[in-house]
């Protein structure tokens, strides 16, 4: 049962670790897994004490373990293997200390840890981390490169020396972390963190040179990868040799198979560049000068053309074509007024031959009847027009004869005349016959 605790009743500090140790042993045995990171074994002692650390994050534990426990392994412990434990919580309420006492140790061998690897990665292969659209491209030349790598190490000299070579301008912001052992994660973890903030980089490289599967095992583990997975920067991972494959070449947003590899992937060679930019310029001016020349060659072509050497043809031309058109209408106009003249005469012609002049010209002529009263002339058409005695006027071809009717005479069959007469038998004997034609 806890005691009451107040301001006006505090617990004592032994009050305190006691009420910890008893909240403490509540928990049992219980199984943890971790990294050791050091180790303080005396084959003289009775107990030796580990530090086991989280892989991670920065967390750690004591253990307390019998001496003998230790010596009994296949292998002995050393910092850096990674170990499971059944023990229970132990808190010493005297110096106000807790420890985890150990009654079994487990030694993770390689082929579990891969294995554990391979799951995680297949895990996260399912989640879409490792997604390829989720991936940064590298800008073209980086103002600033982020460099993390060990202090010293093969592969950052590498990754200058390389940079510098292809790029002298290039400017790098360097970082040296653990790149094995338990400090890795976390140590990496908090230098990504930190090249994220700063705006002035443009990409992070992590670099690590060749090694043993378990020194890198720490560029497999899942808060390292979690957090290259949410960076903005574009990363390039450099990790070991072209066989080797953390979890964190699935992850960054380029995987460059050597450290000297990275180096060249993130920065241009400049003289590659520039031979780049010179073939350019040369191309650029080659396909100006046979552009020119083209034009040139169709402007000469153009100035050929008669049109360029007498600008007035054209209007010359369809001169020419008015005048002629002009000609042909000339022509077509008085073909059709003499057709029209021909058409005219002869028509005239045939007016004439069927005119009174013509029928007089041919041996006919025109006998009229004069009334009494003198009022216009009649043409005789029949004989009941005219009655024995009557003025006539016979008109000829070169004038007319005035002459008087001795009698009338009608045809064979004729009609009778206007005194009921048969004008076949009335005055047979006349002077001046009505029948004048001459034919």
């Amino acid at each position: 049962m806890s005691v009451a605790n107040s301001a006006e009743a505090p617990w004592a500090v032994g009050q305190l670790n006691d009420q910890v140790k008893n909240w403490i042993q509540k928990l049992g045995f219980i199984w943890v897994e971790g990294q050791v990171t050091q180790v303080n074994m005396k084959s003289s002692w009775r107990f030796s004490y580990i530090t086991l650390r989280d892989v991670n994050i920065e967390a750690s534990v004591s253990l307390t373990v019998e001496t003998s426990a230790l010596t009994n392994l296949p292998s002995p412990v050393k910092d850096g293997d990674r170990i499971v434990v059944h023990g229970k919580p132990s808190f010493y309420s005297k110096r106000g200390s807790f420890s985890l006492w150990v009654t079994e140790i487990r030694q993770v061998g390689i082929g579990q840890l891969l294995a554990q690897i391979e799951q995680l990665k297949k895990a996260m292969f399912a989640e879409g981390i490792f997604d390829p659209r989720l991936k940064t491209p590298l800008p073209f030349l980086p103002t600033t490169v982020g460099l993390i790598t060990g202090r010293a190490s093969a592969a950052e000299r590498d990754v200058m020396e390389v940079a510098k070579r292809r790029w002298p301008a290039v400017r790098f912001r360097t970082i040296n972390t653990a790149v094995q052992g338990p400090k890795t994660v976390p140590q990496v973890v908090a230098a990504l963190q930190e090249l994220e903030k700063d705006p002035t980089v443009d990409v992070i490289i992590v670099a690590r040179g060749g090694g043993s599967v378990e020194d890198l095992l720490p560029f497999s583990e899942e808060s390292l990868v979690r957090e290259v997975s949410r960076m903005r920067t574009p990363v390039v991972s450099a990790i070991g040799h072209e066989p080797d494959n953390p979890l964190l070449d699935y992850v960054a947003d380029v995987r460059a198979a050597t450290p000297t590899d990275a180096a060249k992937t993130v920065v241009p060679d400049v003289v590659q560049e520039l031979r780049i930019v010179s073939e350019a310029r040369q191309r650029s001016a080659g396909a100006l000068r046979n552009w020119v020349a083209h034009e040139r060659k169709g402007l000469a072509q153009l100035r050929t053309r008669p049109v360029m050497a007498d600008p007035s043809l054209p209007v010359t031309h369809q001169k020419d074509i008015i005048a002629e058109a002009l000609q042909r209408k000339d022509r077509a106009l008085g073909v059709h007024v003499r057709s029209l003249r021909s058409s005219i005469e002869s028509l005239k012609a045939q007016v004439n031959a069927l005119g009174p002049s013509q029928t007089l010209a041919r041996g006919y002529s025109i006998v009229q009847v004069i009334p009494r009263d003198k009022s216009g002339a009649q043409v005789v058409t029949t004989v009941d027009q005219v009655n024995p005695g009557s003025q006539l006027r016979i008109r000829v071809p070169d004038g007319s004869i005035t002459a008087a009717a001795m009698g009338v005479q009608a045809a064979p069959g004729g009609v009778m005349n206007k005194n009921g007469s048969d004008n076949n038998t009335n005055n047979s004997n006349t002077d001046t016959d009505t029948d004048t034609e001459k034919a």
